[in-house]
């Protein structure tokens, strides 16, 4: 869940609090409130120091597991999550992790990457994507601290508030599905909008994975799938350098992505950097043409929204339009990987 400077407060209903451990032994917190602060590296409880490092919260029946259903909600500053909330001393800062069930984080997370009136076939292929990149990170985050982050850095995670009838319903249909290449969980990364067609993992991430290869896809016609960005010389010159006089693509990927772009009379940039300094949501993909490159005045034409490997949200809903099924949508964004139900 990130970290908070010095203090947080949590709230639920009959909070209880104890040891950072699975088999902790609650206590009841004062009220439906708490105050966890950090105090010189050490945490205190409601003005009170305590004798471990971290912290486990949980509301409702302490007794039992964080993902059944007596279990309830704990609001963490302005957000609402399922299961249990760890504060942790981290330097000066307080780490916050919120510990549940895979598929009760996969319902928050659904209704946070995708629009929850994507057709269900739609919202299916991405719970089995999302449930998949979970699974492989889990593997290579053991014995850390968290596994996920909850922003776009790993998978957007947006608590109760997230979920509704139709994302749950959606985790509960492809319930422990994910997706394999060689019996091991894919990096199924996955993006909004792809423009017609989806990049390979190696030139859009550095990933050269068998099933991250270019695909077609329908939702280059999609109107919204166009865009155009203005920047005027000052902004340009203040995001890449004082000598970014002009800009140019001076490299492309096979599907016509922008590799490398010159910047002034002389540098050039990669082109992932050159969209990180602009800021992902100025210049919304690498599928762009720089149409007038020098002058007051920058203008640049693109498609599509993200990096472009992987499943592409709106191609799947349009897919599922089309009737295609979540199996069938899955395998054609990841060609050669294999769904199984683990659990």
């Amino acid at each position: 869940m990130g970290t908070q400077a010095e203090s947080v407060e949590l709230s639920g209903r009959a909070l209880g609090f104890g040891q950072d451990s699975e088999e902790t032994t609650f206590s009841p917190a004062r009220g439906t409130k708490a105050k966890v602060s950090n105090v010189r590296g050490r945490l205190w409880l409601d003005g009170v120091p305590l004798p471990f490092p971290a912290v486990r919260f949980r509301a409702g029946e302490w007794g039992q597991d964080a993902g059944s259903p007596g279990h309830e909600g704990i609001r963490v500053g302005d957000l609402d999550v399922r299961g249990d909330v760890v504060v942790k001393a981290q330097g000066s800062a307080l780490l916050l992790i919120n510990v549940l069930p895979l598929e009760d984080y996969l319902a928050g997370v659904l209704g946070s990457e995708m629009p929850k009136s994507f057709p269900d076939e739609a919202l299916k292929a991405q719970a089995v994507a999302a449930r998949t990149y979970a699974l492989r990170k889990k593997l290579e985050m053991y014995g850390a601290d968290f596994h996920l982050g909850s922003s776009v850095l790993s998978q957007v995670y947006g608590g109760l508030g997230r979920e509704d009838p139709r994302t749950r319903s959606a985790v509960e249909a492809t319930r422990g599905e994910v997706l394999t290449y060689e019996l091991e969980p894919i990096e199924a990364y996955f993006h909004a909008s792809c423009g017609g067609h989806t990049e390979s993992g190696l030139s859009a991430l550095g990933r050269d994975l068998p099933y991250l290869q270019p695909v077609d896809c329908p939702c280059g016609k999609l109107p919204g799938a166009k865009w155009e960005l203005t920047l005027k010389a000052k902004d340009l010159k203040a995001s890449l350098g004082k000598d970014a006089s002009s800009v140019a693509v001076v490299a492309r990927s096979e599907t016509g992505r922008a590799r490398r772009v010159r910047v002034g009379p002389e540098r050039t940039l990669d082109a992932v950097a050159f969209r990180e300094r602009l800021g992902y949501t100025k210049l919304k993909s690498l599928a762009f043409d720089i149409e007038r490159g020098q002058g007051p005045e920058i203008r640049i034409s693109g498609r599509g929204y993200g990096h472009g490997a992987g499943l592409c949200q709106w191609g799947a809903k349009l897919y599922a339009d089309q009737g295609w099924d979540y199996r069938r949508i899955l395998t054609h964004y990841y060609p050669g990987a294999e769904l199984q139900t683990l659990y």
